[in-house]
C-alpha cells in the first residue's frame, strides 16, 4: 500500500487532499468551539444594550442556512428526509444545542451523505490501489463503513448533548443562589431572569442564554408557565424541567419564591458534590486498569528475571551435564 500511494502520483494526491481536508475540518471544529463562548457572550451584550429590539428581531426571524436550501431541494427533488421518529430526534438535537426546525432534516440529510460518501471513498481508494482484494471482502468493508457513516454523527449529536447537560448542570446551582439573591432584594421573577442572565455571560453562557430565551419569550407576550416549561424543554435537563415545574407550582399556589429557590438551590449543591463524590470514588477502579495491564507485567518481569537467568546459567546445565 505505501509502495502504491508512494509510485502512483494520483493516489499521493487523492491522500495529500484528503488529509489536507480533515486538517482542515479539524481546524475549524476547533476554532467554532473556541468561538462559541465569545459568541453567545456578545450576543447577550447585545440584548442588554441600546439595540435590544433589533438584535431581538434578528433572533427571532429564521433564516435559512445553506444546509438547509439543500435539503429543500433534495425534498423537492423526491426524497423525504423526514425522520420516522422526529419528535425524540428534535428534542435530541436541542438538547445538544441545535433548536432550528430544520435541524432534524439536515441531521438526517448528512447521515445520508455519509452513508454513500464513505464507501464511495473507499471504493475508489480500492479501485485505485494496486493491492488485489476480494469482492466479499470490498463488500464487507463497504458496509462496515456505511454503518459508521448512519451511527457516527449519532454518536456526535450525544456526545455534544451530554457535554452541553454537564455544563448547564454544573452552572445551574450558581444561578439558583443569584436568582435567590435577586428575588430577596425585591426583583421579581421576570427581572431577576433578566438579571442573572446579564451576568452569567462570562462564567456560564449556556445558563445566561436559556434564562435571556425564557425572558425574552415573557416580555414578548407568552405566558410565565409556556415560557419556564420552554426552558427546561430547550435544556434537556432533568433538573432544570424539574426547576420550571417548580416555579410554576410555586406561582399558582401563591407561596414564596425566595422559600422555594433556596430549598432548590440547596438540593442543586448537594447533588453536584454527591456527583463529585462519585467520580473521586471511581478514581481507585478507574487507576488500577493501567496500573494491571502496564506496570504489574514489568514488576513480575524485574522481579522473576533473576531467577530466570540463574536458572538458565546454573540449572540447565546441570541437567545437562547430569543426563
Amino acid at each position: 500500500m505505501l509502495e502504491f500511494f508512494a509510485n502512483n502520483d494520483v493516489a499521493r494526491l487523492a491522500f495529500l487532499a484528503l488529509v489536507f481536508a480533515l486538517a482542515m475540518g479539524i481546524a475549524a471544529f476547533g476554532i467554532s468551539r473556541v468561538n462559541q463562548r465569545a459568541v453567545v457572550r456578545s450576543e447577550l451584550k447585545e440584548l442588554s444594550g441600546s439595540g435590544a429590539m433589533a438584535q431581538r428581531e434578528r433572533l427571532t426571524e429564521q433564516k435559512d442556512s445553506a444546509w438547509s436550501k439543500v435539503a429543500d431541494r433534495i425534498e423537492k427533488s423526491g426524497l423525504n428526509l423526514a425522520d420516522t421518529q422526529g419528535d425524540k430526534l428534535r428534542n435530541k438535537l436541542i438538547a445538544a444545542g441545535f433548536p432550528s426546525p430544520a435541524a432534524p432534516r439536515i441531521f438526517t440529510l448528512v447521515r445520508f451523505v455519509s452513508v454513500i460518501a464513505l464507501p464511495a471513498i473507499y471504493f475508489l481508494i480500492a479501485s485505485l490501489s494496486n493491492t488485489k482484494q476480494t469482492t466479499p471482502q470490498i463488500m464487507l468493508w463497504g458496509l462496515l463503513l456505511g454503518v459508521v457513516g448512519l451511527y457516527f454523527p449519532n454518536l456526535l449529536v450525544t456526545a455534544r448533548a451530554d457535554r452541553r447537560r454537564e455544563e448547564i448542570i454544573n452552572g445551574f446551582p450558581d444561578c439558583l443562589d443569584l436568582l435567590l439573591v435577586c428575588v430577596e432584594a425585591g426583583l421579581g421573577l421576570e427581572a431577576a431572569l433578566d438579571r442573572v442572565g446579564r451576568e452569567m455571560v462570562g462564567s456560564h453562557p449556556l445558563v445566561a442564554q436559556l434564562l435571556s430565551q425564557a425572558t425574552l419569550q415573557m416580555r414578548a407576550g407568552a405566558a410565565r408557565e409556556d415560557a419556564l416549561r420552554q426552558m427546561g424543554q430547550s435544556s434537556g435537563v432533568d433538573e432544570i424541567k424539574s426547576f420550571a415545574t417548580l416555579l410554576i407550582q410555586s406561582d399558582r399556589l401563591g407561596t414564596s419564591v425566595a422559600q422555594t429557590l433556596r430549598v432548590y438551590s440547596s438540593e442543586m449543591r448537594e447533588k453536584r458534590r454527591m456527583r463529585a463524590e462519585e467520580k473521586a470514588h471511581r478514581l481507585p477502579v478507574l487507576i488500577s486498569i493501567p496500573l494491571v495491564v502496564c506496570m504489574l507485567p514489568t514488576m513480575i518481569g524485574v522481579l522473576m528475571l533473576p531467577a530466570v537467568v540463574r536458572t538458565i546459567r546454573v540449572l540447565i546445565p546441570a541437567f545437562g551435564g547430569g543426563g
